[in-house]
């Protein structure tokens, strides 16, 4: 498979991420938060197609190397896990990114995170840290808050939404929004209709098996044209 693994210890647990330079002198990087399943080929594509538009990528392993492939079942216990206890998910996020800065032709301060479902929420929550980061974009991510003390957001903030995502209520769209501007974030929130959650995975209908949650091929490229577009002000 592509990529080299990274290996990190965090509380006890093996991490594996996955490091895929891009080729040449780089625009900047971007840390790819994956979805409830956790690294998969459909990381790595992503992965890829960040390289080649000039960005290295480093592939976030945020459930730990022995859930690597696991049933879904297992992987909602341990999305559950780490759900429920946000302060230590925040620890985990930010230790991640520094393990992101070291690798070899990282420039510390052009680091971006994009993160799908739980992996939107990381993000999200990565720049509610008040952290140093360029910029984050969610996926479908889930919008909640980690009810922990509010910082001010440095990194420019996107989210990319399914309107009709059955986690996500219009109420808790509002929410997001207001509670970006209470921190001073630069924020945009894009809203796709008749579309729901998992819009960006082809075979989310299959590994979720949950109503609402779908593919939808408009939304997965709309979403990626405006990520290309963020990323292109974030760097340029």
């Amino acid at each position: 498979m592509p990529g080299t693994p990274v290996s990190q210890q965090f509380a006890g647990e093996s991490l594996e991420h996955v490091w895929m330079p891009a080729a040449g002198q780089a625009h900047g990087t971007v840390i790819i938060v994956p979805t409830v399943m956790g690294v998969t080929d459909l990381e790595r594509g992503f992965a890829t197609r960040l390289n080649t538009w000039g960005y290295h990528a480093f592939i976030a392993d945020t459930f730990g190397k022995q859930f690597r492939g696991a049933a879904r079942d297992v992987m909602f216990g341990e999305l559950n896990r780490l759900r429920s206890d946000r302060a230590a998910l925040k620890d985990r996020l930010l230790a991640i990114l520094d393990v992101a800065r070291q690798q070899q032709g990282v420039d510390a301060d052009r680091i971006a995170a994009i993160g799908f479902c739980f992996g939107g929420q990381c993000v999200l929550d990565l720049a509610r840290t008040g952290v140093d980061i360029a910029g984050v974009a969610s996926f479908h991510g889930l919008f909640d808050p980690p009810g922990l003390p509010a910082n001010p957001i440095k990194g420019k903030v996107v989210a990319y939404h399914g309107w009709d995502d059955p986690m996500v209520t219009p109420e808790a769209v509002v929410a997001l929004g207001k509670e970006l501007t209470e921190a001073g974030a630069d924020w945009q929130i894009h809203a796709y209709g008749h579309t729901g959650h998992g819009f960006t995975n082809p075979n989310a209908t299959r590994e979720i098996g949950i109503p609402g949650v779908q593919y939808n091929e408009a939304a997965n490229r709309r979403s990626w044209q405006a990520l290309e577009d963020f990323l292109g002000e974030l760097f340029s």
